[in-house]
């Protein structure tokens, strides 16, 4: 067969998720329907409101007629190998000479110009469609890309997350540990290594070019730090050791989850970032600081927005302890 798709089942080294020792803010069904935007800089609780409107279950109203899709650009990171930025999470596109590879395809909203700018760069048909993680933004295109019968894979846990978040586009195929596509005389590669940025993020690995999709395990600038999806079983102390597995794979270029494409160097940066980022919260936490006053340190040190207070403070400041 000239398409193949192999998935090593292995048992998930990665710990249990436990509860934490808060409640989530959402419901699960709104949980699995988060989705990342950049930080926002008011702290009205109009802006708070419209946060939760965006990014909770309500989040296909907003899509719907509201406004036209913001503009996608398409950019050639290496020959068969492109990124489509803007509007939701970076989407990688694998050109084979037996089709696409697809990770992760944004918003529902996003669909046609998604398909548009494949286009652009090849004829040939979307055949797999690997989910980084579960939420919208990554997975919210999966869909309408499903009467193209692409097969759509992610970690067992984003599934699982998908899944009590009755979200449609469910993934046929999921990971454990590592699994490979190989298409067209084309290997990709993906990994679980354990809890980052939610429980069930996934790396993907384009070896010919030494390029890595990184998901939301990653992302870079100031406009979007990191989103700690405790109520998604995101965990900051596993998030470091999580990136360290992944900074043992072979690469130099990284596709972030949001942001500008980046290098290896910026990957170490930012899991410095998350150290740092720790260390501050544990430190204010031993000081028996107040939940604001963590709150404005994270919003002052380490750009956080509403959304990453939503979803990440109550969480932090527990698990920092």
């Amino acid at each position: 067969m000239s398409a193949a798709l192999l998935v090593t089942a292995q048992p998930v080294t990665a710990p249990p998720v436990t509860a934490p020792t808060f409640r989530p803010t959402f419901r699960l069904k709104e949980r699995a329907a988060d989705c990342y935007t950049p930080r926002m800089r008011k702290s009205s609780l109009l802006r708070l409101s419209a946060a939760v409107l965006l990014c909770g279950g309500a989040w296909v109203a907003y899509t719907q007629g509201q406004q036209a899709p913001p503009q996608l650009k398409i950019n050639k990171i290496k020959d068969n190998l492109f990124e489509i930025e803007n509007d939701g999470g970076n989407v990688s596109v694998y050109v084979t000479g037996e089709g696409v590879i697809l990770v992760d395809d944004k918003f529902d909203r996003d669909h046609d110009q998604i398909m548009s700018l494949v286009k652009s760069v090849t004829a040939e048909p979307i055949k797999y469609i690997v989910n980084t993680h579960h939420h919208q933004d990554h997975t919210g295109g999966n869909a309408k890309m499903e009467p193209m019968n692409p097969q759509i894979i992610s970690t067992e846990e984003a599934r699982e997350n998908m899944v009590e978040g009755k979200m449609s586009g469910l993934p046929s195929i999921t990971i454990a540990t590592r699994g490979r596509i190989h298409l067209g005389g084309k290997t990709v590669e993906m990994y679980h290594y354990g809890r980052s940025h939610t429980n069930g993020d996934a790396v993907v690995l384009f070896p010919e070019h030494r390029v890595l999709a990184a998901g939301d395990m990653f992302t870079r600038g100031n406009d979007f730090p990191p989103l700690i999806d405790y109520a998604g079983g995101g965990s900051a102390r596993e998030w470091t050791k999580t990136l360290d597995d992944v900074m043992k794979l072979d690469f130099d270029v990284v596709i972030p989850g949001h942001g500008a494409v980046g290098v290896k160097k910026d990957m170490l940066e930012f899991r410095s970032l998350m150290v740092d980022l720790r260390s501050r919260v544990h430190q204010m936490d031993v000081e028996k600081k107040s939940r604001d006053e963590i709150s404005k340190m994270l919003v002052s040190q380490f750009h956080f927005g509403q959304l990453q207070l939503l979803r990440g403070l109550d969480g932090v400041i527990a698990e920092m302890q």
